[in-house]
């Protein structure tokens, strides 16, 4: 079966999202939402995401506000909270939990950024081991007589430009999250 270039973009357009996800679960001292994403909360047994058990809302720019449904799972929101990684400890008041972000400081900053570099790094690495394994796709069905030396030509021209492409775009993205923590 002959390889097709849409479906090594539709790979890189994976690892763009993953990327995406990944930074908007990084605390840039405002509030976000995002960070929570990855936190879950055993509710009646499962778990279960903290976005889907109760009201996330941002009140100002330096707090989270968490209204569980069922109050009584305060606790566990709570406790889900101090396990994950995100360094906050939750306030409760018996209603509702609140996130209080304190501004980062210049030397944690610098650190985020080196960690955002880093995510942005290991998804051109991911970018570009696609291109290698659409190459090999292609070459072999070249080798299979799938292919015109010509039509590989053109093929491998065009696997490069998607991935400069999405290499920029990464590029752009990690940019753009530097500026966002580095503003006080």
């Amino acid at each position: 079966m002959a390889a097709n270039i849409n479906d090594f973009e539709a790979k890189m357009k994976k690892s763009i999202s993953v990327l995406n996800s990944d930074l908007a679960s990084i605390r840039a001292g405002r509030a976000n939402p995002a960070i929570l994403d990855k936190v879950t909360v055993e509710y009646y047994g499962v778990a279960t995401p903290l976005t889907q058990i109760g009201n996330v809302s941002v009140p100002d720019p330096r707090s989270i506000l968490i209204q569980p449904w069922d109050a009584s799972i305060l606790k566990e929101v709570e406790k889900a909270i101090l396990a994950s990684d995100i360094g906050i400890t939750p306030n409760n008041d018996g209603k509702s939990i609140r996130l209080n972000f304190p501004p980062l400081t210049e030397e944690r900053r610098k650190e985020l950024v080196k960690g955002i570099r880093k995510k942005g790094e290991d998804s051109k690495v991911a970018i570009r081991s696609i291109r290698r394994d659409a190459m090999d796709a292609f070459k072999n069905d070249k080798k299979n007589g799938d292919l015109t030396e010509d039509d590989l030509k053109n093929i491998e021209n065009d696997v490069q430009k998607l991935t400069d492409k999405y290499v920029k775009e990464i590029d752009t993205i990690v940019a753009a999250k530097e500026k966002e923590i580095m503003e006080v």
